[in-house]
């Protein structure tokens, strides 16, 4: 008997849900928020895209959904910066086409 109290005691315990939330830094306004609510471009193989699933391979930023941040990100470089790579100012303007139509889905 005193070995079943013991064999009950060693199972693992359940762990509790905490109800945290992943957070991600925006380049543009360098404020941490849900991932949720970020959108997630994604440099792999040379090149740019809005990874929708957020599970794409390859080196991802995450910006807010507004233009004003992904400006902010182009002036300030910190989207370059994030992937490690410089870009031509065309792919900037890709890129804003894209996000306006991701944004207003």
């Amino acid at each position: 008997m005193k070995m079943n109290t013991m064999t009950s005691m060693m199972k693992p315990k359940p762990k509790a849900q905490t109800g945290k939330t992943p957070q991600r830094r925006c380049v543009g306004c360098r404020e941490k928020k849900d991932k949720a609510i970020l959108v997630r471009i994604v440099f792999s193989g040379g090149v740019l895209a809005i990874d929708r699933s957020a599970k794409a391979s390859g080196r991802g930023v995450y910006v807010c959904r507004s233009i004003a941040c992904l400006t902010k990100a182009q002036k300030s470089k910190g989207l370059e910066r994030s992937m490690k790579c410089s870009f031509q100012p065309e792919i900037y303007v890709q890129l804003i086409h894209l996000y306006k139509a991701e944004v207003e889905r």
